[in-house]
């Protein structure tokens, strides 16, 4: 059986190692806000517990953070279990999120993604399309980054293997970016 005292001293160890991505998380938080400013959106994704992640930040900006203010234009791919049946299901599971990015994705708007093996093909495939489509990206990672990291403009890599020690790093550093998110944009409902 695992033991707690020490499962708890590995979730400290891996929150002792993210200051090392203040800057890239405020890199991020500038080109949601110049997206989110400019008539932009954000566009998530993620499989599993990450899809999870996706669309926690996506209820986070649509409808409440920490302060009453106008709702932030946000889509998790994710969701919308005809859609992601009908992709899988008449082209490739491989095929979700990119075909949705290349519907729904503008030039200035930003796809964010969570994986933390950052090999998900159906991600590493949304992350090309978003090149292609001048997207920013940004990627909540773990491990090593796996393919995702040369693929993302904005990789933040949660450098540990075990997945539940990622995923709470993840959302941890997703409420920080969400902190930054509404102080730029301020505007009250």
């Amino acid at each position: 059986m695992p033991d707690f005292a020490e499962s708890l001293r590995d979730a400290v160890r891996v929150f002792q190692s993210l200051p090392m991505h203040h800057r890239s998380l405020t890199q991020a938080a500038e080109w949601c806000i110049q997206a989110l400013r400019g008539s932009g959106k954000l566009l998530l994704c993620g499989n599993g517990g990450s899809a999870s992640e996706a669309q926690h930040l996506a209820g986070e900006l649509m409808g409440r953070y920490k302060e009453n203010r106008k709702p932030l234009a946000a889509i998790a791919l994710a969701s919308d279990a005809a859609v992601l049946t009908c992709i899988g299901n008449d082209f490739c599971f491989d095929d979700i999120f990119g075909r949705q990015v290349r519907a729904l994705g503008r030039a200035g708007d930003v796809l964010i993604v969570f994986t933390t093996s950052g090999n998900s093909p159906n991600v590493l495939d949304a992350l090309r399309t978003a090149r292609e489509m001048d997207v920013r990206s940004v990627s909540f990672l773990g491990n090593e980054g796996g393919d995702a990291k040369d693929l993302s403009d904005c990789p933040i890599v949660v450098g540990h293997r075990d997945t539940a020690r990622v995923q709470e790093a993840h959302q941890f550093l997703m409420h920080c970016l969400m902190d930054q998110i509404e102080a730029g944009v301020a505007a009250r409902p």
